[in-house]
């Protein structure tokens, strides 16, 4: 009998890494004989671990703080992995390994999954500059979105406009681009349990806008709770989550696996 085929997630730490969770129940459903670790790597190990990961008996891993830059430096890339310098997903593509940044992809996937018509309706404004903004931006920015960024740190704003051609909003001009904003995203962390709150007012956006928070714990933000009291189309972050999930498991395993209520109940259970 063949072992069981070996994936996980390489971060450090990475005990607190809810992906095994996700991909436990996706063997169980489809009948796959794997196995995914969790495999903690620190820093200064980080070079040697992914030169050498063609090597090993791993077909392919997620990637978490603090390697995916140099995740990246040791794969073949696509446009996203190119395009962003890091990446959170490898699989094997011949006697190499092949990299990606599935979290923009994973965003759009839970924008066209939660909110179907947020596509056309005109411009993006993200808020934060981090890196889940940088993700989203350049997503965003790819479909051919035009992104405005606000940032506390306008500096910071700045570069990730300059990166997806974009355009920088002042924290103070909040309302003025909120009226000209189809779709809002939070990529901050403010919102998340233990966290300050967002104080920003969404009386001035559009009746058509969808308002998407990657913060998914809690799930129902301040911020979520207030779009859908104003009829607005409201994505939460767990989406995102999963999505960027399905990407790596493709690769893998040559198929997609399902995102559903199930799958959610697994996810929201571990909160």
């Amino acid at each position: 009998m063949s072992a069981p085929k070996r994936v996980g997630v390489v971060g450090y730490p990475v005990k607190h890494s809810r992906s095994p969770m996700i991909f436990e129940h996706w063997f169980g459903r489809y009948g796959i004989d794997a196995r995914y670790d969790r495999i903690e790597v620190k820093p200064e190990d980080g070079e040697a671990f992914f030169a050498t990961l063609a090597d090993s008996d791993l077909a392919g891993v997620n990637v978490t703080m603090p390697h995916k830059a140099v995740a990246a430096r040791h794969a073949k890339l696509d446009d996203a992995g190119r395009r962003l310098g890091a990446i959170n997903t490898l699989w094997r593509d011949g006697a190499a390994m092949a990299g990606t940044s599935s979290d923009g992809s994973g965003f759009l996937k839970s924008l066209d999954a939660q909110a179907p018509a947020w596509r056309g309706r005109g411009a993006a404004l993200v808020l934060g500059a981090g890196g889940a903004a940088v993700s989203v931006a350049d997503a965003l920015a790819a479909e051919g979105v035009a992104v405005r960024i606000a940032n506390r740190t306008e500096a910071k704003a700045k570069e990730l406009a300059d990166l997806v051609d974009g355009e920088v909003v002042a924290w103070d001009r909040l309302p003025d681009a909120l009226a000209e904003t189809a779709l809002l995203v939070n990529a901050t962390s403010l919102g998340m349990t233990g966290s300050g709150p967002l104080d920003i007012d969404l009386s001035p956006l559009p009746a058509q806008a969808t308002v998407a928070d990657l913060v998914y714990y809690p799930l129902e933000t301040p911020l979520l709770r207030d779009a859908r009291a104003r009829g607005f189309a409201a994505v939460d972050g767990l989406g995102m989550l999963l999505y960027q999930a399905t990407v790596g498991f493709e690769r893998w395993f040559g198929m997609e696996p399902a995102v559903d209520d199930e799958l959610r109940r697994v996810l929201l259970a571990t909160f």
